[in-house]
C-alpha cells in the first residue's frame, strides 16, 4: 500500500503565506524560501499588487523592512449590463 503524496507548495503559495503573517516578511526571508533573486521577488510583489492585493511596507524593530499582505481582492461578482 502506498502513502499518498500532498501535493508541492508551489513557490507562489509560499511566498503569499509568508506575505500573510502578522509580522510578513523581509525581503530576504522570501529570497531564501524561494532562492530566487532580490529582483524577481520584487517583480512577483509587482504582481501580486497588479492582482488587487494591498502590500504594506512596514519597519521592523531590528532595522529590516517587511512586507504584508493586508488586502485581498474581492471576489469577482456576476455584472449585469443594460442593453437598450
Amino acid at each position: 500500500m502506498s502513502i499518498p503524496r500532498s501535493k508541492k507548495q508551489t513557490k507562489s503559495a509560499e511566498v503569499i503565506v509568508l506575505l500573510s503573517r502578522a509580522k510578513g516578511a523581509t525581503l530576504d526571508e522570501v529570497c531564501q524560501a524561494t532562492n530566487w533573486q532580490s529582483h524577481s521577488v520584487r517583480a512577483f510583489l509587482t504582481g501580486l499588487r497588479k492582482k488587487g492585493l494591498v502590500l504594506a511596507k512596514e519597519q521592523r524593530g531590528d532595522g529590516g523592512t517587511s512586507y504584508r499582505i493586508t488586502k485581498t481582492p474581492e471576489p469577482a461578482t456576476a455584472k449585469s449590463e443594460n442593453v437598450d
